[in-house]
């Protein structure tokens, strides 16, 4: 089968639903639940708490004893589950519960992606990484797209159907066949060697962490607060959905010539490019809150999400034994996609109520001191290279 191909339906089929989840799930429970902003972003960041615990904890533990094929339809089917469980909540205490249960299932779902994907690089049957992960992207615009249609028409009690029936597809796409190499239990003696805390071992593993934590976590407010935001600002709703996905787009475009134009750079000055993309970006909503600026800023979203990402995704192929790829990837999912996004989450909502434009400007408090880690990382490296040279 053609793995390539196979990866990349797999990216598009998700990231559909995640293009779903991310941008609307927090004004879905304000709109089309009554609940405050304050409400929502207590629930979405007690929600990455858990999500952090499932893919630390549980998302490794299973990877240990389920191939990737298994894990990949049991978490689908727990997503849609939990997904079911949304429609019919309508009090605070009940959204919460049905939103814990959704983060302990969904989010795993991206780091064993990922996962699968880093195995299929290493063993040499997926070529082109960034590739495949721009399908992911193109199926987010997609999803923002054609979700923008029937929100301005039929209003955000759409977005938890449009995610029930995007999941489904998903699942029923994990139950063809996938590369062998997916369907093949861990060996107990590779189980051994994974230990957690011996990833820290690997060298520069914990700065590299480090760095990725704050340069994720600087996309809490957006995630968040980004889709409400353009409303404050007077976004035509019909465009909403376009503007969002500019980022995406943006994002799109670096996966797809990462390799090619990127390959040759070092993961420190990767690091580095992403984390000051990144500051100009939240400064720039900051300073200019109006429709056009947001816009042309949301294009660094190739610099602050997806340089960064992919730089991981670098030190992680380069560096990680094969048996520690899905500790690696739950690790970086929990502690950088979810717990440091949790808490950024709560300090961008405080500063939100106090002044939206602050909730944006906050985010460099993460981005500034992960450009200087990163320009030190970036240092090591080229000590490391000149050592070798001589």
């Amino acid at each position: 089968m053609n793995t390539q191909h196979w990866m990349s339906r797999q990216f598009f089929s998700f990231y559909i639903t995640w293009g779903i989840f991310l941008p609307y799930w927090t004004g879905w429970m304000i709109h089309a639940k009554g609940i405050t902003v304050s409400q929502a972003s207590l629930i979405m960041s007690l929600g990455l708490v858990a999500r952090g615990i499932a893919t630390l904890v549980a998302f490794p533990y299973f990877s240990g004893k389920f191939s990737s094929k298994t894990l990949l339809n049991v978490m689908a089917i727990g997503t849609l589950g939990a997904i079911v469980c949304c429609v019919p909540a309508d009090s605070f205490a009940s959204l919460l519960m049905a939103t814990l249960l959704l983060h302990f299932f969904y989010p795993t779902l991206m780091p064993a992606l990922d996962s699968a994907a880093g195995v299929l690089v290493q063993s040499n049957q997926l070529r082109d990484y960034g590739k495949s992960r721009s399908w992911g992207s193109i199926g987010f615009v997609v999803a923002g797209m054609i979700l923008t249609v029937f929100t301005g028409t039929f209003g955000d009690k759409v977005i938890v159907w449009a995610l029930l029936f995007g999941t489904l597809a998903f699942m029923g796409l994990g139950f063809m066949r996938a590369p062998d190499v997916l369907s093949e239990k861990p060996q107990r003696d590779q189980q051994k060697k994974g230990g957690m805390l011996k990833l820290f071992r690997i060298k520069h593993f914990g700065l590299v962490l480090i760095i990725v934590i704050l340069l994720q976590a600087a996309h809490a407010s957006y995630y968040s607060y980004g889709y409400i935001f353009l409303q404050e600002i007077h976004a035509p709703v019909y465009l909403i959905g376009v503007i969002i996905n500019i980022a995406v787009i943006a994002e799109i475009i670096f996966f797809f010539i990462a390799d090619r134009f990127f390959h040759q750079f070092s993961v420190g000055s990767l690091l580095a490019l992403a984390a000051f993309g990144s500051t100009v970006r939240w400064i720039a909503v900051f300073a200019f809150p109006n429709v056009i600026v947001f816009s042309i800023a949301q294009t660094l979203h190739a610099c602050s999400f997806a340089m960064g990402h992919y730089a991981f995704m670098k030190y992680l192929i380069q560096n990680i034994p094969h048996a520690q790829i899905p500790k690696a990837q739950g690790v970086y999912s929990a502690l950088a996609l979810s717990w440091s996004t949790a808490v950024l989450t709560i300090f961008g909502g405080f500063l939100y109520e106090i002044e939206p434009r602050y909730a944006f400007l906050g985010m460099i408090l993460c981005t500034i001191p992960s450009m200087v880690f990163a320009l030190v990382y970036r240092k090591v490296e080229y000590k490391k290279e000149s050592a070798v040279a001589i």
